[in-house]
């Protein structure tokens, strides 16, 4: 199991974040985000960079406070 450490979303300062970081915030796994964006059915989309998925921590933190997108 991955031992990273996100810092507390108050803290995050990047206006987009990987994968792994926003499943940690939003309590999911990794996989399942991935989900999201693959079929377009989640509560917020990502953006892909070079590739890779990019979640916007605004969105999060929108969605945490039980706000809609």
């Amino acid at each position: 199991m991955n031992q990273t450490h996100y810092p507390p979303l108050s803290a995050e300062t990047r206006e987009r974040i990987c994968t792994e970081a926003a499943a940690y915030y939003l309590h999911r796994r990794a996989q399942t985000l991935r989900k999201w964006a693959c079929l377009e059915q989640g509560p917020i989309r990502p953006v892909r960079i070079g590739g890779r998925l990019a979640w916007s921590t605004a969105e999060i933190r929108t969605l945490l406070a039980g706000g809609r997108i």
